[in-house]
């Protein structure tokens, strides 16, 4: 699933709707391309940690792409670079 602009409180309820179908990847990884992403609130993250939740319940495993450095920043300050793999 690729994501573009701010992944900001009002758009993660729209997103969390359209990342539903990452639920059924069951055995798959997941890759969460973040190339052309922006911005992400605590929203956004919880929404990544849900699917890496779901995730590794089913034997997936989910992957993030494309990070800029301001995202990997907060990616490393709360933890999050010891949940996922980085491609």
């Amino acid at each position: 699933m690729a994501f573009e602009g701010r992944l900001d409180t009002n758009a993660a309820t729209q997103t969390g709707k359209e990342m539903e179908v990452l639920n059924d990847c069951e055995g798959h990884d997941i890759i969460l391309d973040c190339t052309e992403l922006s911005y992400i609130s605590s929203s956004g993250l919880r929404l990544f940690l849900c699917v890496l939740k779901n995730a590794k319940a089913k034997g997936s495993a989910v992957r993030i792409k494309g990070l800029n450095s301001d995202l990997k920043r907060i990616f490393d300050e709360i933890g999050f670079t010891n949940l996922f793999t980085f491609v």
